[in-house]
């Protein structure tokens, strides 16, 4: 047996003592590491069992084994999880100061205000607070964020507000999170009072932070701070550029709206799916259908898959530009479809006058298992009324209760009112109303007005347009067509009694305007302008031998129409200055032979134009895509999808 002295080791031997932190690693609860590992497991039960159950002292438990469990709670929105953790530290002296814990703390704000349980959200941000101490920044905003998740955008800012009371410094993250809530509260003085504070702040703005500023200058409507803001960000990404583009959008400067878009595409930025969904209803609305396809061509292109809402915008922007074969060929090749996909291919059927394929896609819906809304009803019935197929939508609108428990809204009574007065059946139309179960409304009588205006119904008319403008007393176009009425007629004091009225309380009727896209352009011409193409050589040149052709196939101008007291050469030249007529011969100059015309009116088209639009795409052989404010009216061959009804 060796024996070694201790003494022998004196000059080489060094104790180092042991950290503290290392010594708390031998006597750390095992606990700890349990209650971690099932949470990360989402195993909740068990975990809240052990911990519950567990005769350790709970205060020995490291915050992190609490949060853990908590994040668990919060991923999978367990509320009642959440409750029993909270009671057992409320009732557990040794931990109701973890309440006040700023990590816990916010972990509980923001679980119960997940679960929409705004009262016990507050009542876990307030827990201590009274008492002092220091409540950090994250601890307000998860309240912030909690009250705006739940739709409560002025509690937001009044948490924000009392963060700065108590001498918290706000950084990033309460910029973001105020500057989102006076975005969705519109409250533009509280807005710009925080864009003061990021600019004295010394903290440089972020990513996050210049992008909430974007959006809460577009929703303001302060369009030239959109573009300060967006010149002096150091760096830019999708969002802040999809911010850019629904600013455009938002001012409806929908072409800056289209070119932001392509820089975005020239500068290498990319796009994300909200991009696409602010571009495409905007393609939608215009009728700018090679933009439309453009995108389309990113998408395809894609290395993700869209996703439905992408999807449905696409099939929105085929349909409003009246190229159902795309859009039938986009639904197909959907793999999932939700209610909105039906819909929108529905009403693209029935606003193309395609009311067969109208039905038969709702059969095939109702057969898939999906139910119909309100909004499918408002497109099959309105759809009916265009194509004069009252009995089919008399039908239809029995089997909304009968079938699908729905009750009619009042813009269903209004197309059933529509579509009895535009098949001349004014006296069942006006029983309707009497009967109908609602008060009606402006739509409903404006229904019952534009059938007095098809069938010329004089005192029926006034009697409707007296009780229209007490319920739309600023409302110019019930003014405008009982003036029509009256001109008509041949009514003309009381035309000018119903315009001098409208001057007298300010109200101005929409002037007509029409669009159509030529190359990446689109052009608009508004009625009665278009001077400086209407005066060029090769406007003449087109305008005259289209005529003569036209004039040689039967066509004779119907000055019917043009409703003023003046002589018929003026009415002829008046006549002639309408914009959807501006816009075809313009994309006749300007496209080649054979390619199909497509215009855009903000009015519904007069009947001598539609006539005039017949004997055009009769003489020069071009197919003319019109859609106007009901409808479309696809002109082949010198005849109409409409059969002349609409």
């Amino acid at each position: 047996m060796v024996t070694i002295s201790c003494s022998s080791l004196s000059t080489n031997l060094t104790v180092t003592p042991v950290p503290k932190s290392h010594k708390q690693l031998h006597i750390q609860n095992p606990l700890n590491s349990s209650l971690k590992s099932l949470s990360k497991s989402g195993k909740l039960d068990e975990a809240l069992h052990l911990l519950l159950q567990s005769k350790t002292p709970s205060k020995q438990l490291s915050v992190d084994s609490y949060a853990a469990l908590l994040h668990a709670c919060i991923s999978t929105k367990s509320l009642s999880h959440g409750r029993s953790l909270y009671l057992h530290l409320l009732q557990s002296e040794d931990n109701i100061n973890l309440l006040k814990n700023p990590t816990l703390k916010s972990k509980f704000i923001t679980l119960f205000s997940a679960c929409g349980q705004l009262d016990e959200a507050r009542r876990a941000f307030r827990h201590g607070i009274e008492e002092g101490g220091d409540v950090p920044e994250s601890v307000y905003a998860a309240m912030a964020i909690g009250f705006s998740r739940n739709g409560s955008f002025r509690e937001a800012l009044v948490v924000y507000n009392e963060m700065l009371l108590r001498g918290v410094e706000p950084g990033n993250f309460s910029f973001s999170v105020a500057l989102k809530a006076s975005s969705r509260a519109l409250d533009c003085r509280f807005g710009k009072c925080v864009h003061a504070q990021i600019v004295k702040a010394g903290e440089e703005p972020d990513q996050v932070v210049y992008n909430a500023l974007l959006k809460f200058y577009t929703e303001c409507g302060s369009f030239e701070e959109v573009l300060t803001v967006f010149d002096n960000m150091p760096d830019r990404n999708v969002a802040t550029w999809n911010a850019l583009v629904a600013g455009f959008v938002k001012k409806d400067q929908v072409f800056e709206a289209f070119e932001t878009f392509r820089k975005m595409q020239r500068n290498e930025v990319g796009f994300s799916w909200v991009s696409l969904t602010t571009v495409l209803p905007v393609c939608a609305r215009l009728t700018a259908l090679y933009i439309g396809k453009e995108v389309h061509g990113q998408i395809v292109k894609s290395v993700a898959s869209p996703d439905v809402l992408v999807l449905n915008s696409l099939l929105d922007m085929y349909a409003k530009c009246g190229v159902m074969e795309y859009c039938k060929k986009v639904f197909n090749g959907m793999i999932s479809k939700d209610l909105m996909s039906w819909n929108t291919l529905i009403n693209g059927y029935a606003i193309n006058g395609l009311m067969a394929d109208a039905v038969s896609t709702f059969e095939q819906m109702v057969e898939d298992g999906i139910k119909p809304d309100g909004v499918t009803f408002i497109s099959l019935l309105s759809g009916c009324s265009h194509a004069g197929m009252v009995n089919e939508g008399k039908i239809f609108f029995n089997r909304m209760r009968s079938d699908f428990g729905l009750n009619p809204t009042l813009e269903h009574y209004a197309c059933l009112v529509d579509m009895f007065g535009r098949a001349g059946r004014i006296e069942e139309a006006l029983e309707i109303v009497k009967k109908m179960p609602l008060k009606p409304s402006g739509s409903v009588w404006g229904s019952l007005l534009n059938s007095c205006r098809l069938y010329g119904h004089v005192s029926l008319a006034e009697a409707i347009a007296k009780l229209l403008f007490e319920i739309e007393p600023t409302n110019p176009g019930n003014y405008v067509m009982l003036s029509n009425i009256y001109a008509n007629a041949a009514m003309w004091d009381k035309v000018n009694l119903v315009r001098e009225e409208m001057e007298k309380k300010g109200l101005k009727k929409e002037a007509g305007c029409s669009w159509v896209q030529i190359k990446d352009r689109v052009q608009s011409f508004v009625a009665g302008g278009g001077f400086e193409f209407r005066n060029s050589n090769e406007f003449k040149r087109t305008w005259d031998e289209l005529m003569e052709k036209m004039e040689e196939s039967g066509y004779r101008a119907d000055t019917g129409v043009v409703l003023h007291d003046i002589d018929e050469e003026m009415k002829v030249e008046w006549v002639c200055g309408h914009s959807e007529r501006l816009a075809t011969v313009f994309a006749l100059v300007h496209t080649g032979s054979g390619l199909p015309i497509r215009v855009t009116k903000n009015l519904r088209v007069c009947a001598d134009c539609h006539n005039w639009m017949k004997y055009v795409s009769e003489v020069s052989r071009r197919k003319i895509i019109l859609r106007d404010t009901n409808r479309f009216h696809h002109f082949d061959q010198g005849k109409c999808s409409c059969n002349d009804y609409w």
